[in-house]
């Protein structure tokens, strides 16, 4: 029983030295873990607030290059317009011309055409 006995004194002894030597190594690789997960967690957080930062200013970039686009846009469609009505305007003016011609020809009524009416006809065209 001696044998046993020596054995149950060391291990009284040792047990508590390698549990004492596991928790002092689950505790280093812990604090090392963990130091290392905060570590990573604050330089991706800082890459992830670059990324917002920089997709927030893309943004208001396309917003901008788009508004400048949409205007440009607007004032080519002016000019369009305002250059359509000058061509409608004159176009009008030729039609009231034309008809007061039509209206002053004596020979209006006849089934052929004079040469005063062949003119214009062909301004028209």
């Amino acid at each position: 029983m001696l044998g046993i006995d020596k054995f149950i004194v060391r291990l009284g002894i040792i047990a508590p030295a390698v549990a004492l030597v596991l928790w002092a190594g689950y505790a280093v690789y812990d604090g090392i873990y963990d130091r290392g997960y905060d570590k990573a967690a604050v330089t991706y957080q800082a890459k992830i607030d670059a990324m917002l930062k920089a997709a927030a200013a893309a943004r208001t970039a396309e917003i901008e290059r788009q508004d400048a686009a949409n205007n440009a846009a607007k004032e080519r469609e002016a000019a369009r317009i305002a250059a359509d009505a000058a061509i409608t305007e004159q176009l009008e003016k030729q039609i009231e011309e034309l008809q007061r011609e039509a209206d002053k020809d004596p020979d209006a009524g006849k089934p052929v055409l004079g040469a005063p009416s062949v003119r214009r006809i062909n301004k028209v065209r």
